[in-house]
């Protein structure tokens, strides 16, 4: 039987990886970006990795893993590399 836990974690990516495009959150230092699931209800959030920018925002999308946490009404993501 499927949960409605499994369905959302399924629409949200978790623990997969994608290609995000950055950008500041509200004038604060927070990198954000539109999930690339239309089914995903929520944006994502930057919690870790940073340090792999080059420069910040990054001009180009970057590969993000999604991680099972929500933070500010947003999935958390870890960037894994700078693209």
């Amino acid at each position: 039987m499927t949960s409605l836990r499994d369905l959302l974690a399924e629409s949200l990516a978790i623990g997969e990886t994608v290609q995000v495009r950055l950008e500041r959150a509200d004038d604060s230092d927070t990198l954000v970006g539109p999930h690339p699931r239309e089914a995903s209800p929520m944006d994502i959030v930057i919690i870790d990795g940073e340090e792999l920018l080059k420069e910040r925002p990054p001009a180009d999308p970057v590969t993000v893993e999604i991680v099972g946490e929500v933070v500010d009404g947003r999935i958390a993501g870890r960037i894994l590399e700078d693209a």
